[in-house]
């Protein structure tokens, strides 16, 4: 049997993959928390543990008529934002993959009543939600695959996409790390503002109300209470998450849905970015498995 050993939302921001002096200048005169937050992550976490395969559900990957996994025996080369080129320019990356597992979690798409689309196609383009998390996660030769958010997907869409992946790693005999790569709120500063909005402080955060449903989201993933992350996506949504919150929800359907209880631990503080709301917050493997809550009852 395969299994998940461990999760996390992750924020990938552009800031990260500018040069320390530049995040000093940004942030007055400090760096940003994610930035450690990541190398803590690595050493603390990753380090320590074994897996065969990473899985990004990102969120910077919009597809529209199905939900798509890389299947590449291997994605290489260097990458360039046509976002951001000004600090995301020419980021080499090299990153395994593993076509047979990628052929697995698509297969069990149709059971769960959606579109999942392997390919690999040694042309399609690579995001900044994979390589940035990449730069600083990447441990050696396990296989990192990416997962789009279907931009066409609602909060329904994204659970069964997780269902199906879970069922994929139980069948795969693999030990799979997910990463949900992306925001909680994301909402922009528009451009003539948003220079007043570059540092981290809370303050910055578009309004105190996407604030506010972020940090009531943050006190949920730290109890443990994903199910009531999952109840008020309807509330969430108001607050424009990124990708409609599709990596949250994928990763958390992919370990047990409403009954995934496992709680949260922050690995950066609750931080800005030009207004949208950004947190690294890991979901350790409970020691008896993803196990659900009410299985005695069941």
């Amino acid at each position: 049997m395969g299994e998940v050993v461990g999760c996390g939302l992750i924020a990938h921001v552009p800031t990260i993959m500018l040069p320390e002096k530049i995040r000093h200048e940004l942030n007055e005169g400090k760096d940003f928390s994610l930035v450690e937050g990541l190398h803590r992550l690595k050493r603390e976490v990753l380090a320590k543990l074994d897996y065969d395969v990473v899985v990004v559900l990102d969120s910077h990957w919009f597809t529209t008529v199905e939900f798509v996994i890389t299947s590449a025996a291997r994605r290489t080369g260097k990458y360039t934002s046509d976002e951001l080129p000004r600090g995301m320019s020419q980021v080499p990356y090299d990153l395994p993959g593993d076509p047979a597992f990628a052929e697995l979690v698509a297969s069990k798409a149709a059971k769960h009543g959606t579109w999942i689309t392997p390919i690999a196609d040694p042309c399609l383009p690579i995001q900044y939600a994979t390589v940035n998390v990449a730069h600083y996660l990447q441990k050696g030769n396990e296989a990192w695959l990416s997962m789009s958010c279907a931009q066409t997907g609602e909060t329904d869409d994204f659970l069964r996409v997780g269902r199906a992946l879970g069922e994929a790693i139980a069948e795969s005999g693999k030990k799979v790390l997910l990463l949900a790569s992306g925001a909680m709120s994301h909402k922009f500063w528009p451009l003539q503002k948003l220079r007043a909005h570059e540092a981290a402080g809370v303050q910055h955060i578009f309004s105190p109300e996407h604030a506010a449903a972020d940090l009531a989201r943050i006190d949920w993933f730290k109890a443990g209470d994903h199910a009531q992350v999952l109840k008020t996506m309807p509330e969430f949504l108001k607050f424009k998450p990124e990708a409609n919150f599709g990596h949250y929800v994928m990763m958390a359907a992919a370990v047990g849905e409403t009954d995934f209880a496992a709680p949260g631990r922050l690995f950066s503080d609750y931080e800005n970015s030009i207004g949208t709301g950004q947190v690294h917050i890991w979901f350790d493997r409970p020691s008896g498995g993803w196990t659900r809550k009410n299985k005695a009852a069941e």
